[in-house]
């Protein structure tokens, strides 16, 4: 009865997971450069005490990644809007002040002339946040090299490079996608910055989420959580029924 009630409950807090991550991408659905979440709620068989195999639900740590195929690219004609071309990603500080990575090319400039992205993140250059002067025009070329004019310049003034982006590759890297909707390098440290890797300028990636499978999965995912349920209810019927058998009659 206890491993009855055991599965039913790992079925339900499985379901609920899945249900939150489902949520999340649908939320997600139009974010620049966001890939979906998904989970594998296949279990763990663990050797358990005398030879017996029991089973467990893999932690967050084991289950948490996203869907790794790109999203659709959609020419802008923003000077700022850059779409990172293969498996390459742009390198940002994170909230923790950490080097995290990101799809999302909707730059901008603060009023302090930071160069962020559209979630307010510092884009990093080989020698830390990019900086960006007043200018009077400004673009990114392919291989993220930052280029201005500088403002009061004369008509015919050649750009002047202020800072490159740092581009990354996930070849050959174990990233894991974090709460954060970042990438990071598992276990901590910074991917070094790849020199072949192209930004398309004037471009952004649009979020990979699927929206049409994403409302099917979570309709599917509602209808499997309630046959979880029905198996704590059928669980407390029959612990009720062996009470009753067991009660001694007076």
């Amino acid at each position: 009865m206890d491993r009855l009630v055991y599965t039913a409950m790992s079925g339900l807090r499985g379901h609920m997971a899945s249900q939150a991550t489902i949520a999340n991408n649908i939320a997600n659905g139009s974010t620049i450069g966001y890939r979906a979440d998904k989970v594998d709620f296949e279990q763990l068989l663990l050797k358990g005490k005398n030879g017996e195999l029991e089973s467990r639900l893999p932690s967050s740590e084991e289950v948490r990644d996203m869907d790794r195929r790109a999203g659709a690219i959609l020419a802008t004609g923003r000077p700022l809007d850059v779409a990172v071309e293969g498996d390459a990603w742009i390198a940002v500080q994170g909230p923790d002040g950490t080097e995290a990575y990101t799809r999302r090319g909707d730059l901008q400039i603060t009023a302090a002339g930071t160069l962020e992205t559209g979630d307010r993140l510092p884009v990093m250059g080989v020698g830390g946040p990019i900086t960006i002067p007043p200018a009077q025009s400004i673009n990114i070329t392919a291989d993220g090299r930052v280029m201005v004019v500088p403002q009061g310049s004369p008509p015919g003034t050649p750009d002047q490079e202020v800072g490159q982006i740092k581009l990354v590759s996930t070849a050959g890297s174990d990233t894991v996608k974090g709460i954060d909707n970042l990438l990071h390098v598992r276990g901590g440290g910074a991917l070094p910055g790849d020199m072949t890797a192209k930004v398309r300028g004037g471009s952004l990636e649009q979020s990979n989420v699927n929206m049409t499978q994403a409302l099917v999965d979570m309709i599917e995912n509602q209808r499997s959580y309630e046959v979880q349920a029905g198996m704590l209810k059928q669980a407390k019927e029959m612990d009720e029924a062996s009470a009753n058998l067991m009660r001694v009659q007076s």
